[in-house]
């Protein structure tokens, strides 16, 4: 504290007396201290398996939706050719022949070739266009008469056209071209490129080669039909399509079907999260030596929260599910089983065999009805009555560690005051002591000086 502070002891005592008695004092607050950190760090740990039975939730969430466990994919014969993307909500499982005959394409148009795209000047006029939207007009100046301005007023001019300059080495001296294409494929979005006006150039502008727009054809298991672009919806439901490339007279074959892989992601994800709660569990029950060479488990070993919580979740995956409509009835027969050291397994084969021939049945064990039937349902509602603040066994643990933690708090702060106070006045009392005790030792050398002096009078 920085009140009095003692500097020499005129009886003898040592000068830091006071500290020693407070240090003695102090063994009380440091033995709670130790205390409250071990609670702590208990404390810690509890958080962690609230994480790891979290982690079990966060999975289920997706497995409990109506499509946990459905997953649609689409596979092509020759994704180079075409491919596609699937709305796993929309798109039937089946089989398709797609043709690609001839892709759509943009109108388009490329210019005379220039020695340079910075430099020499087009001059000044406009060029038109004339676009389904009507007819469009650039205007060029001084100012961006090069071909990279004209590029810059064509693509800032709202006209619906995208315009670039290209380096064509098929002219050496001649190199750069303007191309200018229209935004949108189809017949119905065909652009004329007129003749360009321009005046005091340093060298004649115009569009040298042009393309018409066009829709793609594509036959569909057999019928032929047009579509004005290259990403076709509508055709196979769900099924949004990517023609890549046109092959005559070679049907690609498209499968839209179960994604088993997927679906057995999901339920690995699960056996991983729930292994990993269970393991951490185990974990806290094994003998490890510790400093001394004795055998100790973890800070948690044999607390009855984790005999509790794991007896939780060893019945729920052993036990049957009824009322789901389905024929399975235990997870043991979609292969998903308990090893020797008490985790999950999961017999992938046996999964997907499953799976595969009878889908519903395996949604039907897992989903239930949504609330109160299922595997899923009745796991997830296990989980919530462990989590639960008010009244779970994890809720009740952390409640009563913080309470015993605040009540450590109040009671160091409490003896700290009083050390405080008692160290105060402790060296008041030691500070008064010395005073006295300097006054005695100096009237005593007075004294004696005073009969040292007689002695030599006489």
């Amino acid at each position: 504290m920085a009140g009095v502070r003692i500097t020499g002891m005129a009886s003898g005592l040592p000068p830091n007396i006071v500290d020693q008695l407070i240090e003695a004092e102090r063994i009380p607050v440091k033995i709670i201290e130790g205390k409250k950190t071990k609670e702590e760090d208990t404390l810690k740990l509890v958080g962690e398996l609230e994480g790891k039975i979290a982690d079990i939730t966060k999975n289920l969430t997706e497995l409990t939706n109506t499509r946990g466990f459905s997953d649609i994919k689409l596979v092509s014969g020759d994704a180079n050719v075409i491919d596609g993307t699937v709305d796993p909500g929309a798109a039937p499982t089946g089989e398709y022949s797609i043709e690609v005959m001839q892709l759509a394409q943009h109108p388009g148009a490329m210019s005379c070739g220039f020695p340079d795209k910075d430099e020499t000047q087009m001059g000044v006029g406009y060029i038109k266009f004339n676009t389904p939207q009507g007819m469009k007009e650039v205007y060029v100046n001084g100012e961006n008469s090069t071909l990279d301005g004209v590029a810059k007023s064509i693509n800032n001019s709202g006209t619906g056209l995208r315009a670039s300059v290209i380096e064509d080495r098929t002219d050496k001296d001649n190199p750069f071209r303007l191309m200018v294409t229209g935004l949108s494929t189809g017949d119905k979005q065909q652009v004329d490129f007129p003749t360009i006006y321009m005046l005091d150039g340093d060298q004649d502008m115009y569009f040298e080669k042009k393309l018409q727009s066009q829709n793609a054809k594509i036959k569909v298991d057999g019928f032929e039909i047009e579509v004005p672009d290259n990403k076709v919806e509508g055709i196979i439901p769900g099924v949004t399509l990517d023609l890549k490339q046109a092959v005559p007279g070679r049907p690609i074959r498209l499968h839209v079907k179960e994604n088993q892989e997927a679906i057995t992601g999901k339920i690995k994800t699960f056996v991983e999260s729930y292994n990993g709660a269970l393991g951490w569990i185990q974990n806290q029950f094994k003998l490890t030596k510790g400093p001394s060479g004795s055998e100790r488990m973890g800070p948690l070993g044999g607390d009855s929260l984790l005999r509790n919580i794991e007896g939780r979740l060893r019945r729920i995956v052993q036990r049957e599910q009824h009322g789901t409509g389905s024929k399975i009835t235990r997870l043991i027969e979609l292969g998903i089983e308990f090893q020797r050291n008490g985790t999950l397994t999961l017999k992938e084969e046996k999964f997907n065999k499953e799976l595969a021939s009878r889908a519903k049945d395996v949604a039907g064990f897992f989903r239930g009805d949504g609330f109160a039937n299922g595997f899923v349902p009745t796991l997830k509602r296990e989980i919530q009555v462990i989590q639960d603040p008010s009244a779970g066994a994890l809720g009740n643990r952390k409640r009563g560690i913080s309470d015993k933690i605040k009540r450590m708090n109040t009671q160091i702060d409490q003896k700290t005051r009083q050390l405080e106070k008692k160290e105060e006045g402790l060296r008041n009392k030691f500070a008064n002591l010395e005073q006295k005790m300097s006054a005695l030792k100096g009237q005593g050398a007075a004294f004696g000086a005073m009969n040292q002096g007689g002695g030599g009078q006489g």
